[in-house]
């Protein structure tokens, strides 16, 4: 029997409130809306650290952050700690292809250590002067045969890119929107005219990272931006927990004074106008699919590395754990064995691999250090047990966890003094009231705590160190 495709598809902060058929957000996203009524949509996706390197480190190894080293984002200060991806680990594209599936990576890799001798040949220099970007050698590729990518640049409307054996000096400049260049080459790749891209006969499994709808916001293309004409940042921010007060518990918690209500009033529509382009260029690779003749047999994944907050709770970016960060698109479609439907079961990202591996045929190649769970059976419908999901966040000093009822999180001082949120998701949609105080919820807050510490035990976190 021959193995299925995969194509799988995460922009960058895409939040899973904006997408249109999420009925949260007014974002125009016609071709996803379609998608959504072949695939199986879940609730209860879950960016466990939400920032990009951690996100791609656990995508990639089946791991959490603390197993891998990619304990933050990849750039130039960072690479005396180790934070950027091992060429020791076993990856998923390094089973792919062990397993004789033909490989591609299109996009934002941001997972190499970032060496500043490269300074002068990449891009990505911050205000600070810090490097982001870097240049992934071959042997750093994790058996990816198509490359057609870069390291952490935010040039959106002017990106560039390194192809197959190019070396450092021989990036390539398209000069546009990122987000259709790189729909062009993973178009090309999928309809591979006279054999250029890969063999024909082999399954395939094609990555497509696009950065937008990272900031900057303001690089996006005007036919986009045009679509929101008229409307006001009130029109957009239709979230009741957009507000400029910023929450007592943020403040119990020491979190610093934010403005996310700016932020967001300033950025949403050029946001909201990213995802519509975002939208519009995955409808070409969907087209490239089923005029390739190949649609019963690719599975097609469409999801984030994480959201943004976009002035809810008057917060700013990432790397929260409200919804707006923490929950993300995940929509995946497999036609004849994935029945189309919503389901509310929670997914971690370390539990991407393992399942997406189950669905190949490959549940017998997981590597044996995964830390996620092979859920084929939930997204068959034939196993459906309680799940829980993990938060993690070094920079706060949090963790947390999630069920399908609440979200729970611990914070710790200087001195190892505690503190606890717990929101009822059920009842609380936009997390608004912090219940974790409340007598009768004492036992629930124990419960979850003791679930936290065998949690954080399975994945190496130094956290109860």
């Amino acid at each position: 029997m021959k193995r299925p495709n995969l194509v799988y598809v995460f922009p960058d902060q895409l939040r899973q409130q904006s997408l249109g058929f999420m009925h949260a957000d007014p974002v125009i996203t016609p071709n996803l809306d379609a998608f959504s009524q072949e695939s199986l949509v879940l609730d209860n996706a879950l960016s466990n650290f939400p920032i990009c390197s951690p996100y791609r480190g656990m995508l990639f190894t089946g791991k959490y952050p603390y197993s891998t080293g990619v304990i933050a984002n990849c750039n130039s200060n960072r690479n005396v700690y180790g934070v950027y991806l091992k060429k020791s680990e076993r990856c998923f594209s390094d089973v792919l292809s062990e397993q004789g599936f033909e490989t591609g990576y299109i996009g934002k890799w941001h997972l190499d250590p970032v060496e500043p001798s490269q300074a002068s040949l990449t891009e990505g220099f911050r205000e600070d002067g810090v490097l982001w970007d870097s240049y992934t050698l071959p042997e750093r590729r994790h058996n990816f045969r198509f490359w057609h990518a870069y390291g952490a640049s935010d040039n959106h409307l002017d990106p560039h890119y390194w192809e197959n054996n190019a070396g450092i000096e021989d990036k390539q400049k398209p000069g546009e929107w990122s987000v259709k260049h790189e729909t062009d080459v993973a178009v090309q790749y999928i309809r591979n005219a006279d054999g250029k891209y890969r063999d024909d006969d082999k399954p395939f499994a094609l990555f497509v990272a696009y950065n937008p709808p990272h900031p900057p916001f303001d690089q996006v293309p005007d036919n986009y931006v045009a679509m929101y004409e008229g409307k006001s940042a009130e029109d957009l921010l239709v979230r009741p927990n957009v507000t400029d007060q910023t929450p007592e518990a943020l403040s119990r918690i020491g979190s610093h004074p934010h403005d996310g209500l700016k932020y967001g009033k300033e950025h949403v529509k050029n946001y909201f106008a990213a995802i519509t382009g975002v939208d519009d260029q995955f409808r070409r690779i969907l087209e490239a699919i089923e005029q390739k003749g190949i649609k019963d047999e690719t599975i097609v994944v469409f999801t984030s590395d994480h959201g943004d907050m976009m002035g809810s709770h008057n917060l700013a970016g990432k790397p929260h754990w409200y919804a707006e960060c923490f929950k993300v698109p995940f929509v995946i479609r497999y036609p004849g064995k994935i029945k189309p439907s919503r389901a509310d079961f929670i997914f971690n990202v370390p539990d991407i691999m393992p399942t997406l591996l189950g669905m190949m045929g490959l549940a017998d190649h997981i590597p044996n250090d995964c830390e996620g769970d092979n859920k084929t059976g939930y997204f068959y419908g034939v196993e459906y047990g309680e799940t829980i999901g993990l938060f993690i966040n070094p920079f706060t000093n949090m963790r947390g966890l999630k069920t399908r009822q609440y979200t729970f999180l611990v914070s710790k001082n200087y001195a190892e003094q505690e503190s606890y949120l717990l929101y009822d998701d059920l009842s609380d949609e936009y997390q608004l009231n912090n219940i974790a105080n409340e007598q009768e919820n004492m036992h629930i807050v124990q419960a979850l705590r003791d679930q936290l510490d065998v949690a954080l035990a399975a994945t190496r976190d130094i956290w109860n160190d």
